[in-house]
């Protein structure tokens, strides 16, 4: 049964949340801590994690990374206030599907949840390395080059000066490597690619 698991170090937010989600009809598990969730983990679980971005003991890029090494199903989105946004990206770039600023609207955070289900439901059972592996494993040499530079983090620019070619080529090689991993969003290629073991590009020097 698809749940959604928030986490957050705060009582009135975790509680406001869950009343939100089950006025929506969506089953709810909340933790006060992603240490606290992680206790009570298991490979099963299906559905998604909204968790804030800044709490105690393990905040929620640690927690992303954590699911990553972990080989999650569970999509994650995070939580932030305005001057947490850069972390939150890093989070996305860890392999976090979404996040939302505080105050969200509710519309916002269940449009988040449900695209979050959707790509839950579209991740393999069973080996998912395997699966990245095999999905990676079909892609040309110059795509799984413009894969490289993409966990890096690098611009279709910069991709471009990196391989000597030009940004409307890497554009093209990057939709065909995405139709390709079966994916619709960078951090849904950034997850594929860890998963599959894929090591970043590293820029030119000079």
């Amino acid at each position: 049964m698809e749940k959604i698991f928030v986490i957050d170090d705060d009582h009135a937010v975790r509680s406001s949340l869950c009343a939100l989600l089950e006025a929506a009809g969506f089953g709810v598990a909340a933790f006060a801590s992603a240490v606290a969730f992680l206790g009570s983990y298991s490979a099963d679980m299906a559905g998604c994690i909204v968790a804030d971005i800044r709490m105690p003991e393990m905040d929620g890029l640690e927690l992303q990374q954590e699911l990553v090494r972990r080989r999650a199903r569970l999509p994650l989105i995070a939580m932030t206030g305005h001057g947490d946004v850069p972390l939150a990206v890093r989070a996305m770039k860890e392999g976090a599907v979404d996040f939302i600023e505080k105050p969200f609207d509710a519309d916002d955070l269940l449009a988040a949840i449900e695209r979050a289900l959707e790509i839950s439901r579209s991740r393999p059972a069973g080996a998912p390395g395997q699966h990245a592996l095999a999905l990676v494993e079909s892609l040309t040499s110059r795509e799984r080059q413009v894969l490289e530079h993409l966990v890096a983090g690098h611009p279709n620019k910069v991709i471009a000066y990196e391989l000597d070619i030009s940004p409307r080529t890497v554009e093209v090689h990057r939709a065909n490597l995405m139709e390709k991993l079966k994916v619709r969003s960078l951090p849904e290629v950034v997850r594929i690619a860890l998963a599959a073991g894929v090591v970043p590009a590293e820029k030119k020097i000079g």
